[in-house]
């Protein structure tokens, strides 16, 4: 449907942040909106790249299939961000699959319009491939982590990881704002349900999270770095 957001809603995310008001205006008169529930595919890894996406709200679970059908997720995007960009990768096709974690807002683009905005709009180009850069950036690293630290380690740094990206303060401690299951941690730090729910049973014991309902709650943030730097 069209869009009538106030550009004052867009201007302080990356894509928009070095834009002028009218600029942002006539990139959103171009865009649709869709509110989708938990759990929807918004594209599929090897699809047409046809549309890009920012998302306004929620979070976006990306997800890798192995040759061997396993689902492993290789990173959060948290709103404010650009997402399914293809043609930034040099891409006709989505390289991943993504999965709304939470309920979500998206406004998307036809990707034709993708070289007209990166021209037209310096700005616009130099913010987007900053994302992609810092996103090349932590897949490197989670590549580092699942070649050499321990498992305690991997699952310390990625719970980190996300409550920098989408934590919320609790009586608790800091909460993972969006759904979040033992099986999606397995499925982010390459181990198996079982090592996660004995490792995270552990630490609710030890009080360095709490684990309920699909929701991760981290107690004790400066114990886990500790662990995760051990």
């Amino acid at each position: 449907m069209p869009l009538r957001l106030d550009e004052s809603l867009l201007a302080p995310l990356p894509p928009f942040s070095l834009l002028e008001r009218g600029q942002i205006r006539t990139i959103l008169d171009q865009a649709i909106s869709r509110r989708a529930d938990a759990g929807l595919t918004v594209f599929d890894e090897g699809e047409a790249a046809d549309r890009f996406y920012l998302l306004l709200d929620g979070t976006i679970r990306v997800v890798k299939i192995t040759p061997h059908g396993d689902q492993v997720t290789s990173l959060h995007i948290p709103a404010g961000q650009l997402f399914g960009i293809a043609p930034a990768l040099g891409r006709d096709t989505y390289p991943a699959t993504a999965i709304t974690a939470s309920e979500a807002l998206l406004l998307s683009w036809p990707v034709s319009l993708w070289h007209g905005f990166v021209a037209d709009y310096p700005g616009f180009a130099t913010e987007t491939y900053k994302t992609v850069g810092a996103r090349v950036t932590e897949m490197n690293t989670r590549i580092v982590e699942m070649s050499t630290q321990h498992v305690e380690q991997r699952i310390a740094r990625a719970l980190l990881r996300l409550v920098n990206q989408s934590g919320k303060r609790t009586e608790e401690g800091i909460e993972i704002s969006f759904p979040i299951t033992r099986q999606d941690v397995s499925e982010m730090t390459g181990t198996t349900l079982h090592t996660v729910s004995r490792l995270l049973s552990a630490w609710e014991k030890d009080g360095l999270v709490s684990s309920k309902r699909k929701k991760i709650v981290v107690c004790d943030p400066h114990r886990l770095v500790l662990l995760g730097d051990a």
